[in-house]
């Protein structure tokens, strides 16, 4: 199978190397004064990156440069595409987790893993969409085997050995200060720090120092509070930010974590450009899931290319039921009639369309972004008043549901929100 798998790649590779005229663009990280970058093909090069493969023409209007992928699925066709686009590709290895049943003391195992890698590195490392190559994706999530780094020295020093030309990336699941002495001690091939980080974020900077990070680093994954960050429910759901309050988080984080240390951070890639269920489908995406735009994409707009989308989103000033707001764990009887409000502004003064749904509470949450099977919606309805108040029938099962708002202004973009609520039966 991996002599069958190794083929195909070196036959897209010969391909590719007689089908196109571009030739392999060089990408080396170098300290200058103190300061670290990319320097692709002898220029400095900033990441401002989406983490996806969807929507690359959005992504190329609001400014980014790169994209991030975690596998080498469909290498081929992302790497021409985003070449054609002008784009780069930090190009993923998919390293098995641990958690997952993988076992890095398994000799045979890791060894059958890093050949099975060769033949995509020797197909790929003169695409000139390729800016870096990632070395794997979170493996410290609930490990307990240290081998797991020697596995990630043995990946990135076959990769340097075949590609002198571009760097590698380790990414961690947030930052630790003992995962960051064991990759600079056991893995001193890896070239740059990735780190997955979300509310943390603003503590990167001085944690990289404090840690005694000396290579560049880049944040790999960023955007909203996670949803193990947040405050919950007196039942314990997780409270969701609402697309105007994500928004304020990437403005402020992109500012004040990532563009602020440049001198040590050399880009990042924001999460995720495209939409997924993870404890909510809203949660992560930056896009709901009929491709309309969120508030987010204006702020990267707005930070990328310093200037305002031409048309923007909606925003969420608030947004209550029964006079309570998401935080206050807000529990009604079966078939209760409750009462919303909504305080909404186009800043383009866009007509507003308004469609609510409830949606039982998910019971497939888990961890790493493993796939999670969405709940499906239990009712819908469209439509506010001039008042901008609305009233709609709890559900007759007691349970733990949510209560989504989605506005859109008719130009792709939209805004949404849920509220987190108890039904329970009469006494």
């Amino acid at each position: 199978m991996h002599l069958l798998r190794t083929a195909l790649l070196l036959f897209c590779a010969f391909c590719f190397s007689f089908g196109s005229r571009a030739q392999a663009v060089h990408t080396e990280v170098v300290q200058k004064d103190g300061n670290w970058t990319f320097l692709r093909d002898g220029e400095p090069y900033y990441v401002k990156g989406v983490g996806g493969q969807v929507y690359m023409d959005e992504a190329i209007a609001c400014g980014a440069n790169s994209l991030r992928t975690w596998g080498i699925e469909n290498a081929q066709a992302v790497l021409d595409s985003a070449q054609a686009k002008g784009l780069t590709v930090m190009l993923g290895f998919w390293m098995p987790h641990e958690r997952h049943g993988f076992n890095y003391s398994n000799k045979w195992a890791v060894e059958d893993m890093i050949k099975s890698f060769r033949g995509t590195i020797e197909a790929f490392k003169d695409h000139p969409a390729l800016l870096c190559w990632g070395v794997g994706n979170e493996v410290d999530l609930f490990y307990t085997d240290l081998n797991v780094w020697k596995t990630t020295e043995a990946l990135a020093a076959m990769i340097h050995e075949l590609d002198p030309h571009h760097p590698t990336c380790a990414v961690t699941a947030g930052l630790d200060v003992a995962e960051v002495q064991l990759i600079q001690e056991m893995a001193p091939s890896i070239d740059i720090l990735g780190v997955n980080t979300y509310g943390e974020v603003e503590t990167v900077p001085e944690l990289i120092q404090l840690y005694g990070w000396k290579k560049p680093y880049m944040i790999t994954e960023w955007g909203p509070n996670g949803h193990w960050e947040v405050q919950k429910t007196s039942w314990g759901a997780p409270i969701e930010q609402s697309s105007t309050e994500k928004a304020n988080s990437y403005r402020q984080r992109y500012l004040n974590a990532i563009e602020a240390n440049e001198d040590q951070c050399i880009g990042s890639y924001v999460f995720l450009w495209g939409q997924k269920q993870e404890t909510t489908a809203t949660w992560y995406g930056v896009f709901l899931e009929d491709g309309s735009r969120t508030q987010a994409i204006d702020v990267l707009h707005e930070v990328w290319k310093d200037k305002l989308a031409e048309n923007r989103c909606p925003i969420i000033r608030s947004f209550t039921i029964n006079d309570e707001s998401k935080e206050s764990s807000l529990t009604c009887t079966v078939d209760e009639r409750l009462l919303i409000e909504v305080d909404v502004e186009d800043p383009d003064m866009d007509e507003l369309s308004f469609q609510w749904k409830v949606i039982p509470e998910s019971n497939q949450t888990k961890a790493g972004g493993d796939f999670e099977e969405a709940p499906s919606s239990l009712s819908e309805f469209e439509g506010i008043d001039d008042d901008m108040t609305i009233s709609f029938e709890a559900p007759s099962n007691p349970g733990k549901y949510r209560l989504f708002l989605f506005i859109r202004d008719g130009n792709n973009n939209a805004a949404t929100a849920n509220f987190p609520f108890l039904v329970e039966a009469f006494d």
